[in-house]
């Protein structure tokens, strides 16, 4: 089993008596469902449906003073902290930036031998194994205490890559991203049965129409990585850009429909000078034809 302390992550707290409605009524996901141990994956988007910061949002338990705990990009913390206060009118509610003393230690490929208060398994995939908020003076002692070897935070980035879960900032520029292009719906991101949030309206059609045309999928690459941005192409054509990669894969957005079309000429894709293959392109050409929720 390994583990990893994320630099790059950083943890808001919210807490007050309206805390839970507070943020149920702004993001992507059901909050009333989360308690100590478990967590959800959203995200809050602008009210044109794009994604200004994703996150994953679990509950201190009562020893540890309670409050909503949000496990979301550092740098996006406290302009998140701001925005959210900026809502709360006259919520019984406190926002506040705790990423200078809390961190985000990610365990993976085993179970842990015990489980921090803090500690919660990741919604999005199983395969992620969990996630524990601690300071990072105390990572290396908490991965010792759970059973896991303490290794670089890149070893997580390569296994969230193999895995196909895209990273915000890497794979996908905040506020110009919508879910579905970040395959939210696809890793418990959206609840589509929940009351409304910011941004609905357009999430919910997207999902009813089957619009979503351009998608984050899984690539193999023939050589050294490409860099995050580099427009891919097949037939000459742009088709999308690379994002993050590691160990000969990486993910990339594209338009489904152009590589579906560029799949059935049998053309090759290419980033830079580098040749490329979609993981699953049987995924793709689904996705390519999709006009309705599964």
């Amino acid at each position: 089993m390994k583990a990893a302390f994320l630099p790059d992550r950083g943890v808001v707290k919210i807490a007050g008596d309206d805390a839970r409605g507070f943020l149920n009524n702004l993001v992507t996901s059901e909050i009333e469902v989360v308690t100590p141990g478990t967590a959800r994956f959203g995200a809050l988007l602008t009210p044109q449906g794009k994604i200004i910061a994703d996150f994953l949002i679990t509950e201190a338990p009562a020893g540890h003073g309670g409050g909503l705990l949000i496990d979301c990009p550092r740098e996006l913390a406290q302009p998140l902290a701001t925005k959210l206060g900026f809502y709360k009118l006259r919520a019984k509610v406190t926002v506040e930036n705790l990423s200078d003393a809390l961190g985000v230690l990610a365990v993976w490929d085993g179970e842990p031998g015990m489980k921090p208060d803090l500690a919660f398994a990741d919604p999005r995939n199983a395969a992620l194994g969990y996630r524990i908020l601690v300071p990072a003076d105390l990572a290396a002692k908490t991965a010792a205490l759970v059973g896991a070897e303490l290794v670089d935070a890149s070893a997580y980035e390569a296994h969230r890559i193999s895995l196909g879960v895209p990273r915000g900032g890497a794979d996908f520029a905040y506020g110009d991203a919508f879910p579905h292009e970040a395959n939210m719906d696809k890793l418990s991101g959206v609840d589509f049965d929940k009351g409304c949030y910011i941004g609905q309206e357009v999430v919910s059609r997207m999902q009813h129409r089957g619009t979503a045309r351009t998608r984050i999928v899984g690539v193999t690459l023939d050589g050294a990585a490409p860099a995050a941005g580099t427009e891919i192409r097949a037939a000459d054509k742009p088709i999308g850009t690379m994002g993050s990669s590691a160990d000969g894969r990486g993910l990339a957005m594209i338009r489904t429909d152009r590589a579906s079309d560029a799949l059935d000429a049998d053309a090759a894709f290419t980033a830079g000078d580098i040749a490329i293959h979609l993981a699953d392109a049987a995924a793709v050409r689904a996705l390519a034809t999709k006009k309705t929720p599964a």
